[in-house]
């Protein structure tokens, strides 16, 4: 039996003026999910926004106090960051991907959103000719909207049906007229938390190379692939990067997710080497500078979008990589309850005839973590998410993340033990009612 009625699910969408709940964003599925558990007492199990629920890291927040005593509050920031969190996140991805990156390329972003914006201009601005991008789907939705807002075209395939070797084939297809700048994917992934494996990193590594083309992997989930312990800092199993494979590549690292700092806004873009200091004439007579990549990303672009990121704040996320670096923070084992609550929300589901959609990566089945992915018989991603709102609970539908499969994504961090049984007893309801169908 639906606990929210047809009528007032659509007089929640139309109070929050939302066009259509199939396609509905994330804020929109928010805004009608509140609007139902304000209205009626109700509580909604919420898999919609993927915030964390956990503390902030306290190493963090002291630090920033600290700043802030000493001062630093009355300064503006140094556009390319200061040099405490520049030498960190030097540190830190040598300890934890055993990858060089010089501090000088590690650049802090107001989140991994302004890092990835300001990437999608200086990545498509490099060559002329080269401005599309391609993502690797399913994916996060903003950073298409991001491209909208842009004016900057872009080319996308679900990696699906393409895992191991058969994504050299795709990638081949997709980047063969030359005109892809950048090739953007998240490892773990959001919304699939499926893990690329190392034969399909060297392959995008490749054919990066190949066509010139800068890979901007998002790490926001960072060690969050927990089938693996890879909480040890300078020891291996290191993060799967793409690069080892080849030079062309702008990592982003958030704070948000494995340090639960996501109020505060702090990110890193991390620049290869060769790629930071690439003349590009092209930029050069846009931007009027040297048109030296990492120079010009740093004072010609992401200065122009945010002017810096916040000193103290910066002061506290280099306190976190050093500490994490001395292993003296294990943000792994601070996090590893989401793989927990994905664990039994999935069996929850799966008891009650959903079945995983994105299950398996090349050689092992999907892990446990922030998100995964849930179907329902043949229903359309749409047709779920409006249906088990009807139930108390919020989602997304695949289709706005670029998958052309029929499912949702599904979100762990907002749920608590209260909340298991009432989804146990939604999702047997569910399962009754739609049974026959």
């Amino acid at each position: 039996m639906k606990i929210f009625s047809e009528e007032l699910v659509e007089e929640a969408r139309i109070n929050n003026h939302v066009a259509d709940l199939s396609t509905a964003t994330i804020g929109e599925v928010l805004l009608v999910a509140q609007y139902l558990e304000q209205k009626t007492g109700i509580p909604f199990i919420r898999m919609d926004q993927g915030s964390p629920s956990l503390p902030a890291n306290h190493f963090g927040v002291e630090a920033e106090k600290r700043a802030l005593d000493a001062g630093v509050g009355s300064q503006y920031p140094a556009a390319a960051g200061i040099s405490e969190l520049k030498q960190a996140a030097h540190e830190f991805i040598k300890a934890f991907i055993n990858v060089e990156v010089s501090a000088r390329a590690c650049i802090p972003t107001t989140g991994s959103v302004a890092g990835s914006f300001g990437s999608f201009i200086g990545c498509t601005q490099r060559i002329p000719g080269k401005n599309k991008v391609l993502f690797i789907d399913p994916g996060f939705p903003i950073q298409k909207s991001q491209l909208r807002i842009l004016g900057i075209e872009w080319k996308e395939f679900d990696i699906y049906a393409y895992r191991g070797e058969k994504l050299r084939s795709k990638l081949e297809e997709m980047m063969k007229d030359g005109d892809v700048a950048a090739i953007v994917y998240s490892n773990p992934n959001n919304p699939a938390w499926i893990c690329l494996e190392e034969v399909e990193l060297q392959i995008i590594g490749e054919l990066a190379t190949k066509y010139d083309a800068v890979v901007m992997e998002d790490l926001a989930y960072f060690c969050m692939d927990y089938r693996r312990d890879l909480s040890h800092p300078y020891q291996p199993p290191y993060v799967p990067t793409v690069a080892r494979y080849t030079s062309n590549y702008i990592l982003m690292l958030s704070s948000s997710k494995i340090f639960s700092y996501a109020g505060q806004r702090m990110a890193l873009i991390a620049i290869s080497d060769k790629l930071f200091d690439q003349h590009y004439p092209a930029m050069a007579e846009r931007y009027h500078d040297s048109g030296v990549f990492g120079p010009t990303m740093i004072a010609s672009i992401l200065y122009m979008i945010t002017s810096g990121c916040t000193a103290t704040t910066q002061y506290g996320y280099a306190e976190m990589l050093r500490l994490s670096c001395e292993g003296k923070i294990n943000f792994v084992e601070d996090t590893r309850v989401y793989e927990q609550r994905a664990h039994k929300m999935k069996k929850i589901f799966t008891d009650n005839s959903f079945h995983v959609v994105y299950d398996y990566d090349v050689t092992q089945k999907v892990g446990d973590g922030f998100f995964f992915t849930i179907g329902y018989k043949n229903m359309s991603g749409g047709e779920l998410l409006k249906e088990l709102l009807h139930y108390g609970v919020s989602c997304i539908s695949l289709s706005t993340t670029g998958s052309i499969q029929n499912g949702i994504r599904g979100c762990s961090s907002r749920m608590r033990d209260e909340l298991y049984p009432i989804m146990e007893e939604r999702m047997r309801a569910f399962n009754e009612d739609h049974s026959k169908n």
